[in-house]
Formats: structure tokens, C-alpha cells, sequence
């Protein structure tokens, strides 16, 4: 644990790569069902509440969700990004200001410890961001803090690369069958990169270990919306 990437390490390979995550069509292609996720997401987010106030992307990347979810609103909400990443938090404003008349206000650095205001978001969006996190107290200190910020009735959106609870499972889904996707993108040796920097920069937890956690952090339900191999997609409503 104590060898994978720190919080500046991770800022820096993102700072160089504004461009692949600024495709709206293809999301990031080493994830599976990038695209069908994204419309799958933003729908619920607009069929749950359709004249939401504000909105939070944590790890917001170049602002792919937002760009898409402001398709689907018929009203203005406030935006609010957050990103490690300066460059990606440029990129994500200068696509999504356009498109609402509300503000869009960008926040650089950790969302457990940015000053962001509690009580007060109708949708939190955390797509391909919570894997950074690492041991337990992470992950609790995460979930309690995106808990605290949504306001009563509000709900936090999830797409994120997971593990699975049994070493076999994990070995079929992720070693095999995902590696051989990735490996069909290109070769090979480009599987072999992807897996490195997940190696070095990841610690996916399982879904029903993210979906027990959210109950113990106070969520009232989860569902889970969409599961691929290594990748799903859930709610949690406060």
C-alpha cells in the first residue's frame, strides 16, 4: 500500500492527458461501457430530479458528465467542480460555463477536504475517481463526507472501477476477461501498462464493500445500476 502513487503523482499524469478525457463520445477508453454509463447516469439524475439547484462532479475530469447531464435539463443549476487537476478544471469550465446560466464554480484539490458547503447538493457525480482511495479510513472518511454534502433526498452517483471478493473471481473478471478487452484496444504491451498504473495508482474495493459502507455512512438505499467485469455503476440516496 505504502508504494502506490501519492495524491501529487496522480495530479501530474492527469495534468498531461486534458485531451482524452475531453471526449464526450468515448470517455476513457480503458473503461468499459464508458458511454452507455454516462447516458445511463445522467438520465437517472435527470429522472430523479428534474429542476435540480446544484450539482457536484468530484473528480470531474474535463467535464464530460456535466456537459452531458446539462443536455438533458430543461432548467440552469449551478455546477460545481472539483479536480486535482488544474488543467482538467479549466478544460471542464470552459466546456460547461455555455451551456447553463447558473454558476459553475471550480475547486482544485481533495473533495474530503476542500471547503465545500454541506447540506446543500441535489446530486454529487463520482465517476473513475474513488479507486484513488486507499485503506479503510479512506474510504469511510470519503463516503461520510460526500454523505454530509448532499442535502435530504439528495443522491450520489457512482461509476468506478471495482474489485471482487473472492481471488478467482477477481483473476476471471479483471486479469483474464479485462485484459483481454484492453488487450484488443491495442496489444499486449498496452495491457501491460494499463495494468501497471492501476497496480500503482489503484485500490478498487468490491461493490457490496462500497454499498455496506454507504448504509453505515447514513445513505438510506443503494442500487446498483450497471455491472461490466471490473466496472459499476451505483446510487446511494441520502
Amino acid at each position: 500500500m505504502h508504494n502506490k502513487s501519492t495524491i501529487e503523482e496522480i495530479e501530474a499524469r492527469f495534468d498531461k492527458d486534458v485531451a482524452r478525457f475531453s471526449n464526450l463520445e468515448t470517455g476513457q477508453q480503458t473503461t468499459l461501457d464508458a458511454s452507455f454509463t454516462m447516458e445511463l447516469i445522467t438520465d437517472g439524475i435527470a429522472a430523479m430530479d428534474p429542476h435540480p439547484k446544484r450539482i457536484l462532479d468530484i473528480g470531474c475530469g474535463a467535464g464530460n458528465y456535466p456537459v452531458k447531464l446539462l443536455s438533458k435539463m430543461i432548467t440552469n443549476p449551478d455546477i460545481t467542480l472539483a479536480d486535482l487537476s488544474q488543467p482538467m478544471l479549466d478544460k471542464a469550465r470552459e466546456r460547461i460555463q455555455p451551456l447553463t446560466t447558473g454558476m459553475v464554480q471550480t475547486v482544485k484539490g481533495d473533495f474530503r477536504t476542500i471547503p465545500l458547503e454541506e447540506n446543500s447538493f441535489d446530486a454529487i457525480i463520482a465517476t473513475a475517481v474513488l479507486h484513488h482511495l486507499r485503506d479503510d479510513v479512506d474510504w469511510e472518511t470519503a463516503f461520510a463526507r460526500l454523505y454530509h454534502l448532499l442535502r435530504p433526498g439528495g443522491s450520489l452517483w457512482i461509476f468506478d472501477l471495482v474489485a471482487q471478493e473472492h481471488p478467482a473471481i477477481q483473476g476471471l473478471l479483471f486479469k483474464e476477461r479485462y485484459g483481454h478487452y484492453l488487450a484488443s484496444l491495442k496489444d499486449a504491451t498496452y495491457r501491460d501498462q494499463v495494468f501497471a498504473y492501476i497496480e500503482q495508482e489503484d485500490s478498487p474495493r468490491s461493490v457490496m464493500y462500497q454499498a455496506n459502507l454507504l448504509k453505515q455512512a447514513g445513505f438510506r438505499s443503494v442500487d446498483i445500476l450497471h455491472k461490466n467485469l471490473c466496472f459499476a455503476s451505483f446510487v446511494a440516496f441520502k
